[in-house]
């Protein structure tokens, strides 16, 4: 399964959470880390998620990229 990931820039470093995984989050100085250390925290979020019996959530979220529309003039 893939999950869709945001990662924010912060004044330290960058964030990053999951849509479909509410709780998981990390944190870190560079962009390969906090990507790194989210995907850590999707295998621990999930493993937590089985040892209680609970489901694991489907990934439901997507992300695009959208531009604004240039306004004529």
């Amino acid at each position: 399964m893939k999950y869709a990931v945001v990662v924010e820039k912060s004044k330290t470093g960058f964030a990053a959470y999951v849509p479909d995984l509410p709780g998981c989050v990390a944190t870190a100085r560079t962009r390969p880390l906090v990507l790194a250390r989210i995907r850590d925290a999707i295998e621990f979020h999930i493993e937590g998620l089985k040892e209680d019996g609970q489901p694991i959530p489907k990934p439901t979220s997507h992300v695009d990229y959208v531009a604004p529309r240039k306004r004529a003039g």
